[in-house]
C-alpha cells in the first residue's frame, strides 16, 4: 500500500530495505529466522507503522476523511501519503523517482525467490504498473485505491477517498510534509538502534 514511504526509509541498506518490504507478510516472531539486517528492516517497518497510527498529524488526516471508511481510515492515509511523498520527490532526494523506482524494481526482482509467497504475486504487478511513480499523479492514485476497494470486494468504499483527496488537498499535503519529517528523525534514531541489537 504504502510501499513508497518504507521503502524511502530503509535509506541505503539493501537489506533493511528488503525487511521493510516483506514485514506485512511476516507474522508473529517469524522475523527471528532472517539475517540480522533483514530483521532491522522488518521491526523498523513495524515501528514506522505504529509511530503513524499514533500520531497526531495522522489523526488529524484521518479527522479529514468522510465517515464512511471507518476503520480503512489509516490505509487511506498510508496510501495519501505516498502520493505526496512521490509529488513532492525531489524534495526528499537528488536521485529522480524513475531512476530510483526502476533501482529498486531490479534489486527486489533479484531476490524474488526469497520473499513470502504473497509478495512473489504482488512484485511483478507492481514492476508491471510502476506503482511507486504513478503514485506521484492523483489518477495513479485514485487507480490504487479503486484496486484496494476492489480487494475488500467494495466494502471499503475507498474508490470514493479520492473525492476527500481532491476536496483537501492542500490540507493533507500540509499534514504530510509536517508528520514527514518528524518520521524521517524517528526513522534515523531507530534504525540506529535496531542495527546494534
Amino acid at each position: 500500500m504504502n510501499f513508497l514511504a518504507h521503502l524511502y526509509l530503509s535509506k541505503d541498506n539493501k537489506n533493511i530495505l528488503i525487511g521493510n518490504f516483506i514485514s506485512d507478510a511476516i507474522k508473529g516472531k517469524d522475523y527471528q529466522k532472517y539475517p540480522k539486517e533483514i530483521r532491522a528492516g522488518i521491526l523498523l517497518h513495524r515501528e514506522i507503522d505504529t509511530f503513524t497510527d499514533t500520531h497526531p498529524i495522522v489523526k488529524k488526516s484521518m479527522r479529514r476523511l468522510n465517515k464512511r471508511y471507518r476503520h480503512y481510515n489509516g490505509v487511506i492515509i498510508d496510501i495519501l501519503y505516498d502520493h505526496y511523498l512521490a509529488k513532492n520527490w525531489s524534495n526528499y532526494s537528488e536521485i529522480p523517482l524513475e531512476l530510483y523506482a526502476e533501482n529498486v524494481y531490479s534489486f527486489l526482482n533479484e531476490n524474488i525467490a526469497t520473499f513470502p509467497e504473497e509478495l512473489q504475486h504482488l512484485l511483478p504487478n507492481m514492476i508491471q504498473y510502476n506503482w511507486l511513480v504513478n503514485y506521484a499523479t492523483v489518477e495513479g492514485i485514485e487507480r490504487v485505491l479503486k484496486g484496494m476497494n476492489k480487494r475488500t470486494k467494495g466494502i471499503s468504499q475507498m474508490d470514493l477517498a479520492i473525492e476527500d483527496l481532491k476536496l483537501n488537498y492542500l490540507e493533507f499535503e500540509t499534514d504530510f510534509t509536517a508528520y514527514f519529517k518528524e518520521l524521517i528523525n524517528f526513522t534515523t534514531k531507530k534504525t540506529t538502534y535496531l542495527l546494534t541489537q
